[in-house]
Order: C-alpha cells, then structure tokens, then sequence
C-alpha cells in the first residue's frame, strides 16, 4: 500500500485528486492540505510515503518548502506537480534529491506511473519536460501552458514585455503607455520576479519561447 499526501492549492485539483487517486489498487490517500504552513505543520506526524506536491504554493518558496520537508522528513519521496514545462524549476530543485517532477496535464496512467516509480525508490520526470536541452540559451527559460500565462501576467505587464522584446527604454515605454518611469521600472521588475528570470535578456527568451510577440 502506497500512502499519499498532497499538498494543492487549487480546490478543485485537489479534490480530483484526491478522486481519482483514491479509486487505484494499491493506494492510500492519508491526507491533503492548500497550504505550505499547514504542511509545515503536519510534516512530524505525517503518515506518508509519497509527497504530491505543487510548486507554487502562495505562501512560500519551492526552494524554501522542499528543504524543510527535507530536514523534517528525509523518507519522504517528493513529487513536484507543475503547470510549467521549462526546466528552471527542474534545475533549482534537483539539489534538494527530489524523485519526481510531473506536469498537471499528465493523464491519471502516467501520474500512477510516477508514484510506483518515485515510492518503490526510482525518480520521475513528465516525458513533456525536456531535461537536457540542446540550445544552451534556453536551459533555464521557462515555458508556461497558454491558459496560465493569462493568470501570471496581468494586461499590463504583457504590453510591457511586448515592448520590452522590441528593445525600448523604460523612457520610451512610459512614453507609450504613459507611464512614469518608476511605474515601468516596477513592472519589468515585477516580470523578471513572475517568470523567474534573472534579466531582460530572460524576459525576451521567455516571450520567444512561448510565443508571445506579436
């Protein structure tokens, strides 16, 4: 019997899977919460061996949340569900001996492929996420569903880094879309901060790669 807890903030994920997981042979659903504290706070007594558990939590850090399940539960087989297929997040976590990394489009068969896989000792990564790509450029570029993208970045911010990928100054984007300067100094910092890049050549790369320009 393998036992399960996930941690999802979304309601409706997370009572599907919940659903659905509860139906397979072999399994245990032995808990879920939508939080990172209410984690934190179950990790002692937590009766698990496969942790399902997403990447954006709203209250705090992927980097931050896997170690301390790590110093609390070092047993404890992580697996990470995401909506990004980029490999950023891939390669800021595998430091931190995670098993199992899955997209949230994954069909049910792969899900329960990954939670043999990650509960009988082994590792899993969604075929979908290339783990090792060639274009060096793009190794840390994050490409995120089209849905999602709507989600992340609000009007504003999309019209910021359109204009960003055609090269103009803050000067000439505030000029555009008058703006102070502060305000779009603000919102491309915000950018940089929402799709975890580390500067406008990594905005650019992420507007390339996931087909945002116009």
């Amino acid at each position: 019997m393998i036992k399960i807890y996930i941690t999802e903030d979304h309601e409706l994920y997370l009572e599907g899977l919940i659903l659905l997981l509860g139906k397979q042979e072999g399994i245990r659903i032995s808990g879920s919460c939508k939080d990172g504290k209410s984690l934190l706070d179950a990790l002692p007594g937590l009766d698990a061996d496969v942790l399902l558990l997403d990447i954006q939590l709203p209250d705090i850090e992927p980097e931050e949340m896997v170690s301390s399940v790590r110093n609390a539960r070092p047993d404890l087989k992580i697996i990470f569900l995401t909506l990004m297929r980029g490999t950023r997040f891939v390669h800021r976590l595998t430091k931190y001996n995670i098993q199992g990394y899955l997209l949230k489009s994954a069909k049910l068969e792969e899900l329960m492929d990954a939670v043999k896989t990650v509960a009988a000792g082994g590792t899993y990564f969604s075929k979908d996420i290339d783990i090792n790509p060639k274009d060096e450029d793009f190794r840390n570029t994050v490409t995120v569903d089209e849905k999602r993208i709507g989600e992340i970045l609000t009007k504003r911010e999309m019209e910021i880094l359109r204009l960003v990928c055609k090269e103009y100054s803050n000067a000439q984007i505030a000029e555009q879309l008058f703006l102070s300067i502060g305000t779009v100094e603000t919102h491309r910092k915000n950018l940089i901060a929402k799709l975890g890049v580390n500067n406008t050549v990594g905005l650019v790369k992420f507007a390339v790669k996931n087909g945002l320009l116009e």
